[in-house]
This record gives structure tokens, sequence and C-alpha cells, in this order.
């Protein structure tokens, strides 16, 4: 089965998860905490947490941001900065969406203490889906070149 068709195989399924589950899901859960603590409270939570949120993507954007500058200007390879910066994007993604099942994970994702372990799981799904060409290999010049078989002859226009 090809790349292509493993991955319109699972499409639905995310986009059934992204529009159905996690809505209702957040439905729920804000339900549950308004009639834990009631409906005034559970707004004001609500409100609270996004302005939290909102804080801690742009403290975190900028510190991405800085150590993505930093490892440009030292020419280092920013792997590791841009595994953030888009974590910090997922993140804050979810952090918009209003609820709370969202929030914990963006919360999860954007926390600089709970990154690292979203970071490697990130690089380890990219890194078994990539192929990296290594910088050491020379391009070929065009033509033959030895070993290679060479048929002579002429070519003639119809």
């Amino acid at each position: 089965m090809t790349t292509t068709k493993r991955r319109r195989r699972w499409l639905p399924l995310v986009l059934v998860l992204a529009f159905v589950v996690v809505p209702l899901l957040e439905i729920y859960v804000v339900i549950q905490v308004g009639q834990a603590i009631g409906p005034w409270w559970t707004i004001l939570l609500l409100i609270i947490d996004s302005l939290i949120g909102a804080w801690l993507v742009k403290r975190e954007g900028r510190r991405a941001w800085q150590a993505l500058r930093d490892a440009l200007q030292t020419y280092r390879p920013p792997a590791k900065e841009l595994a953030d910066g888009a974590l910090i994007l997922i993140g804050g993604t979810l952090l918009l969406t209003p609820g709370f099942a969202t929030d914990v994970a963006g919360f999860l994702l954007v926390l600089p203490f709970t990154r690292p372990i979203f970071r490697r799981l990130l690089t380890g799904y990219l890194g078994a889906r990539l192929t990296v060409v290594g910088a050491t290999r020379t391009p070929r010049s065009p033509g033959p070149t030895a070993g290679d078989t060479v048929v002579r002859g002429e070519v003639v226009e119809d």
C-alpha cells in the first residue's frame, strides 16, 4: 500500500475526531465543570484560562524565536528550536479553542517543562518518515561516468 493511500485512509478518522469528537468532549467537560462549580465560575475560569494561555504563548513564543535566531547566528542546526516553535504554535491554537480539554493539551505543548516530552515524540515521528540526504554527497555531473555503458548512434528526425 502506498504512503498516499495510507494517509488518505486516516483522513476521515482525523476529520471526525476534530469536528465531532473534540467538540462533544468539550461540551461534556464544560457542562460537568459548570455543574460542579456553577455557570458563572465556569465562565470566569474559561476567561482566566484564556488570559493565562495567551500570556504563556506570547512568552514562550518569544523565547523560541530568540533561541532560533541564536542557533542560526551560531550556524547550529535549529532542529530543537523549530520543533519548539511548531509545538508552541499547535499549543497556542489549542488554547484559542474554547474549552477545558483542548486547553489542557495546549498547556502541555506550551509549558517549558512538558514540551521536551512532546518534542521527543515529534522528532521520533518525523524522523521515521523523513529521509535525510547526506550533505557530503557530491552532485553528479551530466553525461556518462566511468563504468556507464554508452551506446553510440545518431538521432534521426522523422
